[in-house]
């Protein structure tokens, strides 16, 4: 007889036997038959999870990571989420109900509830498994913040303005040049038809020998990030206020400051439009000089204006007034032969109407899928992005001297290769800032 065995987690195992089961060569032909049936019969995959129908094969995505996902991130994050070659893992926040916002934007995106949540960034970077991150924090954090990802082999699109001052640009271009990994400075103008298409004239000679850029700064003056009131604090995990702060000077905690009131996005300056506009419409100038690899020699405030001199002798206005309404972040280039000026409605008014004559398709406002595309291309095939390290870097140097320039408000004439002022010792100083402890790079 039988006997079962129950074993104590109340399992029953298979059934003891006292004699062998009778093995015939029939029952033998059969379950061989059976068995190699199963074996050779087909799995059935869908196309869509090989790469087939339009879909993207798990080992062909870039799996993503964000840091300091605000309103601006979030716009830029909607563009990376629907893109079948994008998987969106994680968010990191010193602000917790921003944290439960992007998980729940990406676990809506893809129906699922995998979005992990940090506080502390360096442990999303520490996930081997992050191949690029989207960092939009406030500009105190943008240089930190990429340094970190560079350092731990991530790529970065990361939003403008991108360094606090002058020594910072330097130091994000030279580790991504040391890393090998790929930057995109959230300068999405640099891939947005009309603007692409009034710097190829500039570029290649259609308006002429150039004369002078003319760029949009949004505003000229520049004020100190100052020290509000104290307030009481939050709860750390609510708020971190001290991670907030990371490299910045410490200053009591301030809801003002929390929500970005005046803090800093040039060192101890806020940096006024010079790097919030700036970093677009001056960056649009230096590529349209071809002089993305330099910067102006000299910078001079004049008539509420700053006026800049590039080595080719090319002259770059910063102004609030006198543009064409052609919608913000207008940039104006003229030549010898003629002039191109175009902003955010997408159109393009020039000297001459040949000179529009292969324009394309108007695209209106500045939508930011062109340049995430770009991103994703280049971190695919590591290609330099349109606004790369090196770009940005030089993009902003020109920025911030001119920033420096109005602040001080006197002329001086810089040196682009030495990267220092002349004969300006006070000018000087302004290029750097201390970093908070542990915040060092």
């Amino acid at each position: 007889m039988k006997k079962s065995i129950r074993s104590s987690s109340g399992a029953t195992p298979c059934p003891e036997t006292t004699t062998p089961s009778k093995f015939t060569r029939r029952s033998f032909l059969s379950t061989a038959a059976k068995a190699s049936a199963v074996i050779m019969a087909p799995m059935i995959v869908p196309g869509r999870v090989l790469g087939r129908d339009g879909g993207v094969a798990p080992s062909n995505r870039i799996v993503m990571g964000g840091i300091g996902i605000g309103n601006r991130g979030g716009y830029v994050l909607s563009c990376f989420l629907p893109l079948p070659d994008v998987q969106f893992v994680a968010i990191c926040d010193i602000k917790a109900k921003r944290r439960e916002s992007v998980k729940k934007m990406a676990d809506g995106q893809y129906n699922n509830n995998d979005c992990m949540m940090y506080r502390d960034l360096h442990e999303l970077l520490a996930r081997t498994d992050i191949d690029a991150v989207l960092i939009a924090t406030g500009p105190n954090w943008h240089a930190t913040a990429s340094t970190l990802a560079a350092k731990a082999g991530k790529d970065v699109y990361c939003e403008k303005p991108c360094t606090k001052n002058i020594a910072q640009s330097l130091a994000l271009r030279d580790v991504f040049r040391r890393t090998g990994r790929v930057f995109q400075a959230g300068t999405q103008r640099r891939s947005l038809p009309n603007f692409m298409y009034a710097i190829d004239l500039a570029r290649f000679g259609k308006l002429g020998r150039l004369t002078t850029l003319h760029a949009h700064p949004g505003g000229l003056g520049t004020t100190t990030s100052g020290w509000l009131p104290e307030q009481e604090a939050p709860n750390v995990e609510d708020v971190d206020w001290d991670r907030y702060l990371g490299p910045a000077a410490w200053r009591p905690f301030n809801q003002k400051l929390l929500d970005g009131f005046n803090f800093e996005k040039g060192g101890g300056l806020t940096g006024g439009g010079c790097l919030e506009w700036g970093s677009h419409c001056v960056d649009l100038c230096q590529w349209a000089n071809n002089a993305d690899d330099t910067a102006p020699i000299e910078y001079e405030p004049k008539n509420g204006q700053l006026h800049a001199l590039y080595p080719n002798g090319a002259k770059l206005v910063l102004r609030n007034e006198g543009w064409l309404p052609l919608g913000s972040c207008p940039v104006r280039f003229e030549g010898e032969n003629g002039w191109v000026e175009t902003g955010d409605d997408g159109e393009l008014v020039a000297s001459s109407e040949t000179l529009l004559a292969g324009k394309g398709a108007k695209v209106s406002g500045y939508p930011a899928n062109f340049h995430v595309r770009n991103f994703l291309d280049c971190v695919k095939s590591r290609a330099q992005t349109r606004a790369n390290a090196d770009v940005a870097c030089q993009a902003h140097i020109a920025c911030h001297a001119a920033n420096i320039s109005l602040h001080l408000n006197r002329k001086m004439k810089f040196d682009p290769i030495k990267n220092e002022f002349l004969g300006d010792e006070e000018a000087n100083r302004l290029r750097s800032e201390a970093l908070r402890e542990p915040w060092r790079i």
